[in-house]
């Protein structure tokens, strides 16, 4: 991600820290299972949720260890496993590295999801109050960018709103179709676990079980979410490229706020540019 251009929650979900953070959710979630099935002791578990934890020296020594093995979920665990102590070898039992990966994965998209969907809440409300404010405000309608008849300023926020719930949407279709987990071992055929232990362990991360998964669950449901996301991309930047056009000069029929000491060149000092909007574009 782009450090200048990426609002801090939502680079911290995407952070390497959450990243290991989720893997080790799902870990720690196994291990319940395995718990309840009698495989593991409560004693050795308690020993895991008390002492396993991800900060930056675990990330540290993560990226370590995987410079040595050259498989980051070996890493993972044998940083976490060192964390505990004797009891860390429960930890992974009878997994394969997509149980983790793609599990976490689930729960990383689902919190990003959550973040977009909060966001998109707060656009509709713009959308629909300025619907409102701007319905009797006339202004040129254009067709191919000619004035045509009169329309109002409230029409295009009303536009942008309809379109804006359809998107909303896709994003709960989306959260629904990633949030599936699997915990099947292996080539994904439950040859060293139970199903019962993947019921359990999603029953606690709240994900629904990939009905059926051959070890990775199938990318078809990240690319609904790829999709969305283009969809909603490809919205803002309409609305971006229509304040951009009523904001040309020879226009001038609406602007983008400028704040208080920003600057619009580093050579015409009278220039207020479009600038958010050009980084929606």
């Amino acid at each position: 991600m782009i450090k200048r251009y990426t609002l801090p929650e939502m680079g911290n979900i995407w952070s390497e820290k959450n990243k290991f953070q989720k893997w080790l959710d799902v870990e720690i979630a196994v291990c319940k299972a395995w718990n309840k099935l009698g495989k593991i002791p409560d004693e050795a578990l308690k020993d895991i949720i008390e002492k396993t934890h991800i900060d930056d020296k675990t990330v540290e020594r993560i990226n370590e260890l995987d410079k040595i093995y050259n498989h980051d979920v070996l890493a993972f665990v044998s940083a976490v496993a060192e964390q505990v102590g004797e009891n860390g070898r429960y930890i992974h039992l009878g997994l394969t590295s997509s149980d983790v990966i793609d599990t976490a994965l689930a729960l990383i998209l689902r919190e990003s999801l959550d973040l977009l969907i909060k966001d998109v809440d707060r656009l509709l409300e713009v959308l629909k109050e300025n619907a409102l404010k701007y319905k009797n405000t006339v202004m040129m309608g254009r067709t191919h960018g000619v004035h045509a008849e009169p329309m109002t300023f409230g029409l295009k926020f009303a536009l942008w709103y309809e379109e804006f719930k359809r998107n909303k949407k896709r994003l709960e279709d989306a959260k629904e179709t990633v949030s599936v987990g699997t915990i099947s071992g292996a080539v994904g055929t439950y040859s060293n676990i139970p199903p019962e232990l993947e019921e359990l362990t999603l029953e606690e991360l709240n994900l629904k079980p990939e009905p059926v998964a051959n070890q990775v669950i199938q990318r078809d449901r990240h690319a609904q979410y790829m999709t969305a996301l283009a969809i909603i991309a490809s919205s803002l930047e309409k609305i971006a490229v229509e304040i951009r056009h009523l904001q040309r000069t020879e226009v001038l029929e609406a602007q983008e706020p400028f704040k208080k000491g920003q600057r619009g060149s580093s050579a015409m000092p009278h220039k207020k540019n479009p600038i958010t909007c050009e980084r929606i574009t």
